[in-house]
């Protein structure tokens, strides 16, 4: 996406270069499974992102002074957060063949997360891995080396529509 000129308004997002069938199928039978056990996954997937990145819990009002890993799991707002991601995540997997309807999350992702809560884009990239190693760990069985490739290409595509 592209910013005008002084106003911070977003004018303008880059649809990601589509992926071949394969890797769509891929990513879609994998995500699936994960998807299954979307709360617990999201959680851990934001605890984690948390633990090791403190600096991102500055954005969160709700706990970012909870330093304690099992406080953060038993935080409702972090539940409902995690929820979210992961939801927003199946709706773009679920329409990987809909370019137009995957940049329109993203853009709304994008200028909320930029424009109203003042994300640095840093945070999308570490977040991107973070999702990667938890999913990997989680499910080494789903997330196979080339589906983890495969994730990890869909992923940085993502990460540069949002922070471009």
């Amino acid at each position: 996406m592209e910013r005008t000129q002084g106003d911070g308004e977003v004018d303008h997002l880059e649809r990601p270069s589509p992926l071949t069938d394969k890797e769509r199928v891929m990513i879609q039978a994998s995500w699936g499974k994960v998807y299954q056990n979307c709360d617990d996954v999201g959680v851990a997937i934001l605890v984690r992102f948390f633990v090791n990145f403190p600096s991102s819990k500055q954005f969160f009002n709700q706990f970012k002074h909870i330093e304690d890993a099992e406080e953060l799991e038993k935080s409702a707002q972090l539940r409902k957060h995690a929820r979210r991601v992961m939801n927003a995540i199946n709706t773009l997997v679920e329409n990987l063949d809909n370019s137009d309807k995957v940049a329109s999350v993203l853009k709304l992702v994008a200028k909320a997360h930029a424009l109203q809560h003042k994300v640095e884009p840093v945070y999308f990239k570490i977040l991107s891995g973070v999702i990667l190693e938890v999913l990997g760990e989680e499910f080494p069985e789903v997330i196979t080396p080339e589906a983890g490739m495969r994730g990890n290409l869909l992923i940085s595509r993502l990460h540069r529509t949002l922070i471009s």
